[in-house]
């Protein structure tokens, strides 16, 4: 490895099919069926599925009317968020049991530092087993791990044995375990980019190390270092148990499409209202305000406009909402409005990287 990369003990937990997964636990006649959460046949959009009604295509992000075409004997539930939050505290509780260096991505998983841990236990992977042993023991749910020197490895990793396992990716283990690595397993890579690399004729960890820095530049651009980088094992990123958000949001998915700009007003309203709520709860403010509309035919659009100082009111939200709404007619029916917050006062300037800091090569028994 190289001199200059951090040797960390990095565990990423990723809870299965987490929301599907509550409902079932709460509901034990759901589980070996199909299950949908969010969404109906006729329309809305499916938040998670299970596994059972994975084997028939459904994910997350797909239409309910799809999902049951895809599943005709899927059943649909209705999203209980305050309940995923409940079970979501109840895990991370375990987490910090172990570490204080936590970083949530979302109510499902979450990365831990362990290379200096409360329990005083030097090898991540007993620690990663604990940890999921403790889940099922105490919560009643499955989760699954990966564990390795950064929190890009782990993250990769955590996806190798689902559901319920887990993947060490030691430190001698790396640069072969990211040369073999498909393109799309490279957490960051989507369906869009795959596809760009496969025309390009990298197709494996190997094919992407064969290219220069700069071809990479030239092809992806910023994000053309990051892949330089992340395949020869060097990623700094470090925990960090508090996550700075970069927008706040609200948005409404509709039972029926709006086409009068009446009712789409009203909903503005309502949705102003509940990002005037959070912000206040999180005594955040911003000074770029986002409409977003995704209409009937699916198609997402969004109108922006930010003023020279900071707002976090409900009225002065909903009146820019109300002027990016009239920017310009609308074409077709609507299915979803959206307002967001970014340009935060929580945001500090960027620090630059010291790479002396990482110098220093530390032995680990993972």
């Amino acid at each position: 490895m190289p001199n200059e990369v951090p040797l960390r003990k990095i565990i990423h937990v990723d809870m299965d099919a987490f929301y599907a997964s509550v409902e079932e636990l709460d509901n034990p006649e759901l589980k070996g069926k199909p299950l949908a959460v969010g969404g109906s046949e006729r329309r809305g959009v499916v938040s998670a599925a299970n596994y059972e009604a994975r084997k028939f295509g459904v994910r997350s992000a797909m239409s309910g009317y799809l999902a049951k075409k895809n599943c005709p004997h899927i059943t649909f539930v209705k999203p209980r968020y305050a309940r995923y939050k409940e079970i979501s505290q109840k895990v991370k509780a375990i987490f910090f049991d172990y570490t204080d260096l936590v970083e949530p991505l979302s109510l499902d998983e979450a990365y831990l530092d362990v290379t200096i841990n409360k329990k005083g236990n030097p090898s991540a992977t007993l620690i990663a087993q604990e940890i999921r042993h403790r889940i099922f023991a105490e919560i009643g749910l499955t989760a699954s791990a990966g564990i390795s020197i950064n929190k890009f490895i782990a993250k990769v990793a955590s996806d190798y044995n689902k559901p319920n396992g887990q993947k060490t990716v030691n430190p001698e283990e790396v640069l072969s375990f990211l040369e073999a690595l498909e393109i799309r397993k490279f957490y960051g890579v989507g369906k869009v980019t795959a596809e760009k690399m496969y025309k390009l004729g990298i197709f494996t960890g190997t094919d992407l190390k064969k290219q220069s820095l700069e071809f990479l530049a030239t092809h992806f651009g910023k994000s053309g270092s990051h892949y330089y980088n992340v395949v020869r094992g060097i990623h700094l990123s470090e925990v960090k148990p508090h996550r700075v958000p970069k927008s706040v949001g609200a948005e409404r998915t509709f039972s029926e499409n709006l086409s009068s700009e009446i009712f789409m007003l009203e909903r503005l309203e309502q949705i102003a209202d509940e990002l005037g709520r959070r912000l206040k709860k999180s005594d955040i403010a911003g000074k770029t305000i986002t409409l977003k509309i995704k209409y009937s035919d699916f198609t997402l659009q969004t109108r922006s406009k930010t003023l020279p100082y900071f707002v976090s009111s409900k009225a002065l939200i909903l009146e820019v909402a109300k002027e990016l709404l009239y920017q310009e007619k609308m074409e077709n029916s609507v299915r979803l409005l959206g307002i967001s917050l970014a340009n935060l006062n929580t945001e500090k300037p960027k620090e630059t990287i010291n790479e002396e800091t990482f110098s220093v090569q530390l032995k680990f028994e993972f």
